[in-house]
């Protein structure tokens, strides 16, 4: 994400720690909004259940099958978890919550063009009153303008991409509404995450040399433009800098051209669907075994563990989260997940969980303000904008006027021996 401390970013790191895993179970998949009992709630934004109560739907928009399923599922699980409890707990009288997911995959890969169908879909059933989503900043980039026209709530848990939210590019994605903010975000952006990196490598591992390489997406160059940028200003050297083709797999050419210019460190910018694994596992092949690689939190999850293998050791990742281990706020949280999946939280399942608790928190308020009626997607967003020091399993937020969170959490992992080991974290709250 970004840089400004530089140096000094390093050197004052909190901690925490997570992991990942993949399998799948789904609280619905469901979009349908043909039912006669939707029509007749087309005003009211819910739907009528056999017991006469009303179900409050919740869409979730995450890439959950393929390469990028073993960081999409402990996503889409951390809000289904939040929907769960919020049911238990009554949070909202009188009303049930449902999560509807959808994949925003297609053949395995997130699916910008997949993301715009998903927010079509979601809007066309009035009964869903907020989306938990997407994953990806390039689906993001799809998605914002049909949220923003929609007038429906979009809460990523994972985009880090600054566009997004600043400058005229977001003002331009909000064109239906530019002065009504719909999209929302509960990590931080790269214009932190990057230079946090960028620091870490140079100031602790040492690295002055870098090569990098990016899948040339919205995510991946951004993050790498902006690691790249932060680790020249520190007094490295950038021997180059490449984009690789959507669906590459054969990376030896790449490998052979960057071993010529003896770099210390590698950086990938972008995720393990889109070749993270499979660069580092080809590396050895150009005698760039024994080279430092690093990437941002699209390399973070399991699947680059198993796409690079034994050569997966030397790796380091930032993550744009809390270690949720490191916060007894979190305690109850990762212990209710772990007894519900079997399994432990990914990096951004807590993200997931906060993201669906400050929407259900947002349409609670909502129907408080309406008289203990079914509000309207227009009230709820009228909610989440006024969202202020909001406790969470992530620590205590607030939406600035972009929608940006002001909890700006970096973390830092190793892989060791197939496994992503948690370094140490920072916040930069209070950073521009």
């Amino acid at each position: 994400m970004h840089r400004r401390y530089i140096i000094a970013l390093t050197l004052a790191l909190i901690a925490a720690g997570c992991s990942q895993q993949s399998s799948q179970t789904s609280s619905s998949t469901s979009t349908s909004a043909s039912s006669a009992a939707t029509s007749a709630a087309a005003t009211s934004g819910t739907t009528s259940n056999a017991a006469g109560g009303t179900v409050i739907k919740i869409g979730v928009d995450l890439p959950v099958s393929g390469a990028d399923a073993s960081i999409g599922v402990p996503t889409q699980y951390g809000a289904q978890l939040a929907v769960k409890q919020a049911n238990e707990k009554h949070l909202v009288p009188g009303f049930t919550f449902e999560a509807d997911v959808l994949d925003d995959a297609v053949n395995g890969v997130h699916d910008p063009a997949q993301g715009a169908k998903n927010i079509q879909s979601f809007g066309a059933d009035p009964a869903v009153l907020g989306v938990v989503g997407p994953f990806n900043s390039n689906v993001a980039r799809a998605e914002i303008p049909l949220s923003n026209s929609l007038q429906l709530a979009l809460i990523s848990p994972s985009n880090t991409n600054p566009t997004l939210t600043k400058g005229p590019d977001a003002v331009a994605m909000r064109k239906d509404h530019p002065d009504q903010i719909a999209y929302f975000r509960v990590c931080t952006t790269d214009d932190i995450q990057g230079p946090a990196g960028a620091a870490y490598e140079y100031t602790k591992l040492h690295v002055k040399n870098a090569y990098v390489v990016d899948d040339n997406e919205t995510y991946g160059k951004g993050v790498a433009d902006q690691w790249e940028g932060a680790f020249k200003k520190l007094g490295g050297t950038s021997l180059g800098h490449d984009h690789i083709t959507k669906g590459q797999q054969d990376f030896h050419a790449l490998l052979t051209r960057i071993a010529n210019t003896h770099p210390d460190i590698v950086f990938f910018g972008g995720n393990s669907s889109t070749g993270g694994g499979l660069i580092r596992k080809q590396m050895p092949d150009a005698g760039l075994g024994s080279v430092i690689y690093a990437g941002a939190d699209g390399i973070s999850d399991n699947q680059f563990l198993q796409d690079a293998g034994s050569t997966a050791d030397n790796v380091y990742v930032t993550v744009a989260s809390v270690n949720a281990a490191k916060l007894p706020a979190a305690a109850q949280f990762l212990k209710d997940y772990q007894a519900e999946y079997n399994q432990p939280v990914g990096p951004y399942s807590a993200n997931a969980y906060t993201a669906a608790m400050v929407m259900i928190r947002a349409i609670g308020e909502a129907v408080k303000a309406n008289g203990g009626k079914a509000p309207t997607r227009e009230q709820v967003l009228a909610q989440l904008r006024m969202t202020k020091d909001f406790p969470s399993v992530i620590g205590t937020f607030s939406f600035d006027a972009n929608g940006d969170t002001t909890n700006r959490i970096i973390s830092i992992y190793e892989a060791v021996k197939g496994k992503w080991v948690f370094v140490t974290q920072q916040n930069f709250a209070g950073s521009p």
